[in-house]
This record gives C-alpha cells, structure tokens and sequence, in this order.
C-alpha cells in the first residue's frame, strides 16, 4: 500500500507491505463546509453566549483582535474581513487594532503576515506585533490560579472591546487550543508562560490532549482570559487540508467549550499498539521547526509501544526553533537524566522552552524517534538525541532494520488532527 504523508507543502509517499500495515488512522471529521467563508459568516451572525460583534461595538471607542500568528494555520483571511465589518457596522467609529499572538514564538515577518491577511488588511490596518519580553507592555493582573503573576499586553487590556481570532484542534498540553489560548500564551508576558508552562503542570496526567476537566494549564488559561475581558472569539475547525470544517463565534468559554465538544466527539480513534508508528505535524505552517514537531510526536507516542519507534515527517526548515530547546537537548547526558533534572525546576525558575524539552525527553525515554526532513540540517537533529533521513522509505527501513522485518506499522498522516487511543485502552 502506498500510504501518504503530509510534508511542508507537499506530500510524502511509501510503499508499505500490507502484511505489516495494521492501518492508517485519521479522524473521522465530516467534510468540509461547501463554503468556508460562508460558515464563518453563519457562525457570527448567530453567536454562541454572546450578542453580535455589531452589538457589542456599539459605544465603545475602540476593539482589538487578537491574531494567530505564522505558526497556526488559522484562515485568518476568511475570519478577519467579517469581524473588522461587523465592528465598524455596529460603530463606524471604532478604533481598531490587530494584535497579534506570538506568544514567546519569534515575530512574523511582512510576507507572512501578508499570507495570513491579504495585503489590503497589512497595508490598511494597524497592527501590532505581541513581545513577550518587552516588559513595559505589560500590565499586571495579579495571581494566577497556579501562583504566577498574570502580566498581559497592555493594549489589549486598554481596549474597551477585546475580541479574537483562532482555530480549535486538539493539543498536547493544554488539552485543546482555542478560546483562551489567545491570551495566554498569545498575548502574555514571558514570565507568566513560563509560569503556567512549569514543569510539575506539564508532568500532570490531566495536562494531555483532549483533556479540560483538571487541566491545571488550562484552568490558568481561562482565568487569563477572563482577566483580561475577553468577550468574543470567532475559532474554527479545520481538516487535514486546512479547510473550515465548522465555525463557532460568540462568548469565549461558551464558543469555545461548544467547538470541544464537537471536536473531540470526531477526532477521537482507536489505533492498535505498534511497533513502528508514522506521523506528521500535518505540513505547513506547523512543521516548521523540530520544536513544533514535538506536538505530533505525541500522537506517535500515546499508540506506538515502549521500545518502538516514532517516524516523524518534518520539514523542519527553519531548524530547531529554539535556542535554549537546542542547547537543554543537546547538552543532556540522556533524556531520563533530562527528565530528572526538569522535574526538579520549581515553577518560578523555569526556563524558556523547558516544556517542550520536557515533553520530548518524555518521548524519547520511552521512543526512539527518526525524524523524515530534506530541510534541515540532520546534525541538529541527531544533536538533539533523534535520528535522521532524507525520505520515509529509508526512515521506515532503518526502523525496521532495529525492530526486525516483522514489526508492525501504523500510520497516523497528521499527528496534531487526532486524539489516538491505544485500541487496548477503549
């Protein structure tokens, strides 16, 4: 069977023998929306929780929106235009700012902002780039439930309307993304991320995908948000080729609880333990760097069994992504003596990108892992503690070349679109 995989822009395909394929195993998501653009539109103009955008701009004397940044593949491009119309139509007075969510991820250039928003919206709008290390943007809220000062953008929590933007999918963390994410990490300070990205929350076993109830990183979250008064969100949920499968607009919890729901009622599914799983962080704009990639790398981890190996189709092209990531991986003895010294950082002390090492350690004390990239350089990768190969028929080769000629193979294309459950465990 030739089985595909998605690849920055592109695909990577296989030949797989039949007798050691247990399946390829993707989220049983309906189809898209006929018309994207047109299920963003029904969802505004029937919140959830909420009053229109159009009502709420009423009075106020200016609105900002919270943006996704390059990283997300969020069609900013299709929910922008109609929450900027709806604002001026309610007031045409308004004062409007887009600022957008880097979290602690570098700025986006021009070219991709132009991506995202057209280069009518770049040109025309103002637009704010978030920096989570520029300290006299912030503003304190005070405590986090978790304990960590809550210091957000003070643009955001100036304006008389704050409003956001963003996609729903499921994630490895903090459960799912959307809703309250916008805010933190989006629009926090460096410090409040670390805080709520401490290690203890990140060791949680609430602290994993598709799970909300007991999340102690998304209960910062939604404290975050509410802080900061965020009254109206328009989030989608996309399929494996980026395109709007449903849209849900109206109050923050409510929106974004009820896009959840749908979600994990249709990217749940069963995949039998393997010896060998292959994976994806479903192409661009996520498989950008290694440090994202780790994202998918979990779906492998929750089906592939202990001594398995993890094959990870990544471009990857711009590197590692992180310079302390990089340094914390490389410089590690092994993953378990990482994952020993990580656990003993206090939550005041952690440091810039601690989780995601945290969360790869985890993977590769457990996994092997062969990282698939003809974008990055392979001496990062192996640096790092993975292994590395120009296509997926030599990484499927050198896992079958350590687990022998037998081993079986699942195949999940987009690791970050599903929440895979060993079959055993259903």
């Amino acid at each position: 069977m030739i089985i595909t995989i998605p690849y920055g822009r592109t695909r990577l395909e296989c030949d797989v023998d039949d007798g050691r394929l247990l399946g390829v195993f993707e989220s049983p998501l309906p189809p898209p929306a006929a018309d994207g653009a047109a299920e963003v539109e029904r969802a505004m103009d029937d919140p959830i929780g909420s009053p229109r955008l159009d009502e709420l701009a009423k009075g106020r004397r200016n609105a900002v929106i919270i943006l996704s940044d390059h990283t997300r593949p969020v069609p900013s491009r299709l929910i922008v235009p109609p929450m900027l119309k709806r604002l001026r139509r309610g007031n045409p007075s308004i004062d409007i700012t887009l600022l957008v969510a880097t979290g602690c991820h570098r700025a986006p250039r021009r070219e991709e902002l132009v991506e995202k928003l057209t280069p009518e919206i770049v040109d025309r709008e103002r637009i704010v780039l978030h920096d989570a290390k520029d300290a006299s943007a912030m503003a304190d809220l005070g405590l986090l439930p978790s304990g960590g000062r809550l210091l957000l953008n003070r643009l955001a929590l100036e304006a008389d309307l704050l409003v956001s933007e963003g996609f729903i999918e499921p994630h490895f963390f903090a459960g799912f993304s959307g809703g309250r994410k916008s805010v933190l990490p989006g629009i926090a300070s460096r410090e409040t991320v670390l805080a709520n990205h401490c290690a203890a929350f990140i060791d949680d076993p609430r602290a994993r995908t598709g799970i909300l109830d007991g999340n102690p990183v998304h209960r910062d979250m939604v404290f975050a948000a509410e802080k900061a008064r965020l009254a109206f969100v328009t989030n989608v949920v996309l399929g494996p080729d980026k395109r709007v499968i449903r849209a849900f607009a109206g109050a923050e919890r409510a929106a974004h609880e009820a896009g959840c729901a749908f979600l994990g009622s249709h990217c749940r599914v069963e995949v039998p333990e393997a010896d060998i799983v292959v994976t994806s962080n479903g192409g661009h704009p996520l498989d950008q760097n290694i440090y994202q990639s780790v994202k998918g790398m979990t779906a492998g981890e929750a089906v592939c069994r202990e001594g398995g190996v993890i094959v990870m189709c990544s471009a990857c092209g711009d590197g590692h992504g992180g310079d302390a990531f990089f340094r914390m991986l490389s410089e590690a003895s092994s993953p378990a003596e990482l994952m020993e010294r990580i656990l003993a950082v206090p939550a005041d002390r952690t440091e810039p990108d601690q989780w995601q090492v945290q969360i790869l350690a985890r993977v590769l004390r457990r996994n092997r892992v062969i990282l698939v990239t003809r974008d990055c350089d392979h001496s990062i990768i192996r640096a790092i503690g993975m292994d590395a190969a120009a296509d997926l028929g030599e990484a499927i080769g050198m896992a079958t070349s350590l687990l022998g000629p037998r081993s079986t193979i699942a195949v999940v294309p987009d690791g970050v679109s599903v929440m895979p459950v060993r079959r055993e465990m259903v």
